[in-house]
């Protein structure tokens, strides 16, 4: 695992794009796992400054972590809006080579054996990115008594929901579903780009990197992948 400590949050989103980038220069037809939320926001601001500069995503494909089950594409909290919102409508990539599990599909438990087969015909993902949440999970994969393997429909907790819940009218418009990548996908990627900041992920941050694996922690089995880049910002770190 390698850690590179930024000052702030800016330096870490420009640090985390670089990264990427050079990623999709070195294979132009890259499979790359992206994610959502407030903290890669900053690193796709940067992917698209770096497309107006030249950087080519016209052969990239891309596989989304997770979608809210029973939000429609248009939805404004669909991970299918913030994504092109944040990154597809502003760079070259085209649309069929997009791809996030379907939050609307009649038989969810399907959508999932699917979207597994699609990363799978795709010849898995070259480098996926992640997030942390408050309690360590990745993607939605939340604490358990066990490491969930495939892609799944998981039910989220009160303290997902809760962090969520700041891009809600209200805590009770948040879905209490999601389908999310196993922790076996995300672990099959070639390479993982965790990005995290803030003094708030502090203290799950030391546990995910120095604790036990645990599937109390779920980001914690990202020990034992063999190239984990830590790109954190000096109060993400302040704990360790």
């Amino acid at each position: 695992m390698r850690l590179i400590k930024t000052k702030d949050y800016a330096e870490a989103s420009a640090v985390a794009a670089e990264i990427m980038a050079a990623q999709i220069i070195l294979k132009p037809d890259s499979v790359i796992g992206l994610a959502t939320g407030s903290t890669p926001c900053g690193m796709y601001a940067n992917l698209v400054k770096k497309y107006q500069n030249g950087l080519d995503f016209s052969a990239v494909t891309t596989v989304n972590l997770d979608e809210y089950v029973g939000l429609p594409e248009e939805h404004e909290q669909s991970y299918r809006k913030f994504m092109n919102d944040n990154l597809f409508n502003h760079v070259n990539i085209k649309p069929e080579n997009t791809h996030l599990p379907n939050g609307m599909a009649a038989d969810p438990e399907a959508e999932c054996v699917a979207y597994e087969q699609l990363i799978n015909s795709l010849g898995g993902i070259d480098m996926q990115l992640l997030g942390i949440g408050h309690n360590g999970h990745i993607g939605f994969n939340e604490p358990s008594d066990h490491f969930v393997c495939d892609t799944n429909c998981i039910t989220l907790t009160a303290r997902t929901i809760e962090a969520n819940s700041r891009f809600f009218d209200s805590p009770d418009d948040v879905p209490r579903r999601a389908l999310s990548m196993g922790i076996r996908t995300i672990l099959r990627a070639k390479r993982i780009l965790l990005l995290i900041t803030s003094e708030e992920k502090a203290e799950i941050l030391k546990k995910a990197v120095y604790g036990p694996v645990t599937p109390q922690v779920p980001a914690s089995i990202l020990q034992l992948h063999p190239d984990v880049t830590v790109v954190a910002d000096a109060g993400a770190l302040s704990a360790l």
